[in-house]
This record gives structure tokens, sequence and C-alpha cells, in this order.
């Protein structure tokens, strides 16, 4: 049980957190912070934080674990923000979809502070932002992904992924660099594809009229094109040469099978699909689906 949560920044995914550990018992007191004033008092008025907290720094004073739910290029300023109250018996933790600029910025700010810092990522996310519609449940059958530096505290580290399963998360580790490699190919280039299939899409004299005939197909495909853009160019920047060689990657891929349309070379490209299609079912198979998310 945790006497109090600071949360610095009340969005979908630090509010989501903060319901989840009080419909978990897992905490007696929220106070939050987010740089909006009107987003910090809908929060109060949803339930989701306690008190208000009129900066980042006051939200982590008198707390024992905080959550960093802002976006990544904004980790740098609230670590220069908070800096002074990270204490070494306090866990600290951040949400944010790459680690390395994340990790970067916290060697850089927190120096000898930096064992308090247990770098998280949990695999949760809905294409709608907005303190409105955090929901407890969010993070429930999902995974999370931690990644703990050589100086991470282990009690901290241990602490960390204890409240995550908690709240029903599967736990994983995992190096920065291997993270953001990992995200780029699985969740950060698919993004990139969504959001530049649409806008092909739309810059067409026709795609209106295109888009009135879309069924099933492209609504799954382009789900995730309608997710928040200030959080998608941060991760896309911070990310970017990771992101650049998962497109170089699918460039190639895409050619690959172009090659064997204009060819006419129906069999190669049966096999072409036939090898996507066995690799999309095993994935499917497997679980994986439960996990998905950011």
């Amino acid at each position: 049980m945790f006497n109090q949560l600071g949360l610095i920044g009340c969005g979908l995914m630090g509010g989501s957190f903060a319901l989840a550990l009080k419909k978990a018992g897992l905490v007696k007191r929220v106070v939050g912070y987010s740089k909006s004033p009107s987003t910090v008092e809908k929060a109060r008025r949803l339930g989701v934080i306690d008190v208000m907290a009129e900066s980042a720094l006051l939200a982590v004073s008198g707390s024992d674990i905080v959550l960093i739910a802002v976006p990544v290029a904004a980790s740098e300023g609230t670590f220069k923000a908070i800096r002074h109250l990270v204490d070494k018996n306090v866990l600290f933790m951040d949400v944010g979809s790459t680690k390395r600029d994340v990790v970067d910025a916290a060697r850089r700010v927190l120096k000898e502070r930096i064992p308090s810092f247990v770098p998280a990522h949990p695999i949760a996310g809905r294409e709608v932002a907005g303190i409105e519609y955090a929901d407890a449940t969010l993070y429930q059958g999902r995974k999370v992904i931690l990644t703990p530096l050589e100086q991470t505290d282990p009690v901290l580290v241990q602490k960390a992924t204890d409240v995550w399963a908690a709240i029903g998360c599967q736990v994983l580790k995992m190096s920065p660099e291997n993270h953001d490699a990992a995200f780029a190919a699985v969740s950060h280039l698919p993004h990139l594809l969504a959001f530049a299939y649409v806008n092909a899409m739309t810059a067409q004299p026709d795609g209106r009229e295109y888009l009135s005939l879309a069924g099933p197909g492209f609504r799954d495909f382009t789900r995730i094109a309608a997710s928040d853009p200030t959080v998608w160019r941060d991760i896309l920047l911070s990310n970017r040469e990771e992101v650049l060689r998962q497109s170089e990657a699918f460039r190639a891929a895409l050619e690959q099978m172009e090659r064997q349309m204009r060819d006419w070379s129906g069999q190669s490209l049966q096999e072409l699909i036939q090898t996507a299609s066995d690799a999309r079912s095993l994935w499917s198979q497997q679980g994986s689906l439960k996990g998905t998310g950011r």
C-alpha cells in the first residue's frame, strides 16, 4: 500500500494508472498535476485524483510513488522540475513509448539520483486521449516493459514489478536499446504506415469517394491512424533511427511484392502472401493479441 501517488500528467495513461491503483486498494490518495489547470480540475471532478497540485514538484512532495505520464519530449523538462525531490526511497516511473531518449534525459538531469527511476512502458492505449477516457481496467491483461539501468535500485525494480503485476500486467524486462528496436518494428512503424496510408488516400482527387466505400479491412488497418498526433510526433522523432531502419526493411518487402505483380509472377506473389499469412496466424495462436496496444 502506498500513501500517496504523485501523478504528473493527468491524461489517459496516467489517469488509468491512478484509477487502477485505487481500484486495487494500493494507494490512499492521488495528487495530480498537468500543465492545463482545467485538466487537473477535470481529473479531480472525475475522482481520478484527490488533490490538485500547482506544479510537478508539489505533486512529488510527500509521495512515495510517482508516475510521469507526459509526452516523451517533455521528459527532460519534467525531470528538471522535480529532481530536488527525487528521493532514494521513492519509486519514480514513466510510461513513455520510447526509452533510450527518456533514459538519456534522466541520466543528464537526475545524475546521482537516477537509482530511484525505473523506466516503464505499458503496452496499452487507445485511439482517444484525455482524462475523461481514463479506465481502471486499461492495463489488465497487458504487458509492461521495464528497462532498468545498471544503477537502478533493485528494491525499486521489484516494487515496480509488484505494482504493475497487482493491476493485472505481465511484467517483462529489456534494455532501453532492445526495447526501442523492438517497438520500432511492432508499434512505431505500423503507426507511421497507417498515417501515411490515410494521407495518401485522402490526398487523391477521388479519395473521399473511395472512403465512402471502405469496409472492415480499411477500418482495421487504419484504426491506429486516429491516435494522438502530439504523442506520435514525439515517438516517431525520438526513435527515428530505429523507425527509419524498419521503414527501409518494409520498403524492400513492398518492392519485392510489386515486382511480382509487374512480372505477373502469380506463384511467387502467392508464396509471399502465404508467408505473411502463416506468420500472422502463428502470432495470433500464441496469444499475442491479448497484449497488443500502443
